[in-house]
């Protein structure tokens, strides 16, 4: 009997606790893939790049002009590149992953829509199943800078529409699925930075107004073992840079005790990972005994260049309030100084070790043009004390169905302040991010290991490996997906412009 043939299509997926878009490769594809090779199928792993190279560029990568920019709809193809309609057609099941529901720019990659997949596979003669953040009430496709809703006609020519298909929420399946999932990496040609899952869902009852984790359930915890088990597989697949990602919060692993998160972490550490970096972390958590030793634990076990992304949101004590925000400012201040006073020495790869991000939403409950003032001030009380962010995220809210803030606000705060927002933003980026990366990185900083990734004009934008990279402009046409050494030259608003060493 002949084996069952399975094509995952990734569209990619981003969401506030995992991220999914190249160069990072998210947990939705892999756990899928897992279910199906464990059963013994034929599985193969599709882009939406190769998609749009195989029906929109019909298999052609056109040259970049001098004046041109790199295309990156098509920039992260598979080996399965030049297969793909006898792939699609040969199969037996094909299941399309993807999904956002934040907001956010790509430096190489733009996430896939339904519309750009639908007319693709719909006349395909095999079951069709829609999976990950697009197949939920608060999914919705990202392109372009844009979320595009997805509509009812898209999902007619789908067998099953399944958020977590396959089970793939269930930790006890999740165990096998990771390990025999990984095998996909050896279908993807270009460097990946793979998104670990230690946790899904959020301690906080109620959580943030605007959350999506509490809507997944009760906080649940990955065992060590089994993360080291899909660890320890990837790394002998040869992949060796990972992101503990898929979580709201790390330093809540297990109640937050700091020692059962050394349990993993030690044992990863032991694979010499070129990078090991984390994402979400609470501010109240970060302050406790028990995330100061979590802090240190980071910095022995981790890489270089690391980040804390703080879901700060507001600086404004009402919004704090209305919306159950994590953290009041003076939480906040006090975790900015805590990982500043551990983690700002400089590494190997010329970026200090371990620094908080901020993340600024717009759009909250009870949010006024005092709010936005507030923020700002928040953020220059923190460049006054000499500290360092690595950096600040500012976007608007998205009231997604299920959440408290679409059933108490929706976007009526939004369309009350929004014409205030662009000034805001504009603030921040000049008063507060530009002196910043001044502060991080001052000129003549020698940067290692960064990625050159697309051309725009005579410019290579490159960047390391990381959890949050910063964007590095190089004023001259060199030779892409290579690692070079840079030094500062100077600083633009969110970036910074570097020479070749």
């Amino acid at each position: 009997m002949a084996k069952k043939r399975v094509t995952i299509i990734d569209l990619y997926t981003d969401e506030p606790a995992g991220l999914g878009v190249p160069p990072y490769l998210g947990t939705y594809p892999r756990y899928i893939a897992g279910a199906f090779l464990k059963d013994k199928c034929d599985v193969f792993y599709l882009t939406i790049d190769d998609i749009r190279y195989c029906y929109q560029y019909n298999s052609n990568v056109p040259e970049t002009k001098l004046s041109g920019k790199t295309e990156v709809k098509i920039k992260h193809l598979t080996k399965n590149k030049e297969n793909v309609k006898k792939i699609l057609e040969s199969s037996d099941e094909i299941i399309v992953s993807g999904g956002a529901h934040t907001s956010g720019k790509y430096l190489s990659a733009i996430p896939g829509t339904l519309k750009e997949i639908v007319s693709v596979i719909q006349n395909l003669n095999c079951r069709k199943v829609l999976a990950g953040p697009l197949a939920s009430q608060f999914g919705s496709a990202f392109h372009g800078g844009k979320h595009v809703r997805k509509s009812i006609g898209d999902f007619e020519i789908f067998d099953e529409v399944d958020y977590f298909y396959k089970g793939i929420d269930d930790y006890s399946k999740v165990a096998e699925f990771a390990v025999f999932g990984a095998h996909i990496v050896k279908q993807i040609p270009y460097p990946i930075i793979v998104e670990l899952e230690t946790s899904s869902g959020c301690s906080r009852r109620p959580g943030c107004s605007f959350c999506t984790e509490p809507l997944k359930g009760c906080q649940t915890f990955r065992e060590q073992v089994d993360i080291v088990k899909e660890t320890r597989k990837l790394s002998n697949l040869g992949i060796n840079m990972f992101r503990l990602g898929k979580q709201s919060c790390f330093y809540s692993y297990k109640s937050g005790k700091a020692a059962e998160t050394e349990k993993f972490l030690k044992q990863i550490y032991v694979l010499k990972p070129k990078i090991l970096h984390i994402d979400n972390a609470n501010p109240a958590k970060v302050i406790t005994d028990e995330g100061k030793k979590m802090t240190k634990l980071i910095l022995k076990y981790c890489t270089e260049g690391n980040v804390a992304a703080f879901g700060v949101e507001s600086f404004d004590v009402n919004v704090v309030k209305q919306n159950n925000l994590n953290s009041d400012p003076e939480t906040t201040f006090e975790a900015v100084r805590e990982l500043n006073r551990t983690g700002k020495e400089r590494g190997m790869n010329g970026m200090p070790r371990f620094l908080p991000g901020i993340n600024i939403l717009l759009g909250l409950k009870g949010e006024t043009k005092s709010t936005l003032q507030k923020n700002l001030d928040g953020l220059k009380q923190i460049y006054d004390e000499s500290l360092m962010l690595r950096r600040i995220n500012i976007r608007q809210v998205v009231p997604y169905l299920g959440t408290d803030l679409y059933k108490t606000a929706g976007d009526k705060f939004i369309k009350k302040n929004k014409r205030h927002y662009y000034s805001f933003r504009k603030k921040i980026r000049e008063q507060i991010d530009y002196p910043m990366l001044q502060r991080l990185l001052p000129p003549g900083t020698l940067l290692k290991e960064v990625y050159t990734e697309i051309w725009d004009g005579k410019t290579t934008f490159g960047r390391q490996f990381g959890t949050y990279p910063l964007i590095i402009g190089i004023q001259e046409r060199l030779p892409l997906e290579k690692y070079i050494n840079v030094r500062v030259k100077s600083h633009m608003l969110r970036s910074v412009v570097g020479e070749k060493v």
